[in-house]
């Protein structure tokens, strides 16, 4: 019988380490597509959920419960986001040697987010066409903004559990959206 996240959550506070390896297990792929949605990078995404269950681990006994752990985990998540993309920011841009070391890397392409299932090369050259152009569309939303967007589109959260994740208002979370939604739209306006 599986247990549920009160229970795991009530072990964990007495010490059981087993009860939040499983909570680990349960939300791990969960947390990670939040955070590569967030950075988009897989390197970093697997950082922020390490560094996100490492805080939560640190952190169980201050945990009151007023939320889910789904949803407190997912704050943690898109917080470390908005900080490594915030950091991201100040740093100098990447001068060529190290885009040169980029493409030699022998990395996984990311996911497409456009399934459109192509079956000849125009149509997936098409597909990926949109889906390199949404994704770029996307990247230029603010972190609240791209945060609220991942949340609501690719992870299915509702307003309230959005809103508790970014800790805002309903009201907040559906202005976030409609601005994101608008950025999109005016931004891609050409494929719609």
């Amino acid at each position: 019988m599986e247990r549920t996240d009160r229970e795991l959550l009530r072990l964990c506070r007495l010490g059981d380490r087993e009860a939040f390896e499983e909570l680990v297990r349960r939300y791990q792929r969960k947390v990670m597509a939040v955070a590569i949605g967030m950075v988009r990078n897989p390197d970093d995404a697997l950082e922020i959920t390490q560094d996100a269950f490492v805080k939560a681990y640190e952190n169980i006994q201050n945990f009151k419960g007023e939320s889910s752990f789904y949803t407190w985990i997912y704050r943690i998540v898109v917080n470390r986001a908005i900080d490594l993309r915030r950091r991201q920011r100040r740093k100098p841009t990447i001068g060529l040697e190290d885009r040169v070391r980029n493409l030699e890397r022998d990395e996984p392409a990311e996911a497409s987010i456009v399934d459109d299932s192509p079956t000849g090369p125009f149509d997936r050259a098409r597909s990926t066409e949109i889906s390199e152009r949404l994704q770029s569309a996307i990247d230029e939303l603010t972190p609240d903004h791209k945060a609220a967007i991942v949340l609501r589109e690719v992870e299915g959260l509702s307003y309230e559990e959005i809103s508790r994740v970014m800790r805002c208002s309903k009201g907040t979370v559906m202005s976030r959206l409609h601005y994101a939604r608008k950025k999109l739209q005016a931004r891609l306006k050409d494929l719609i």
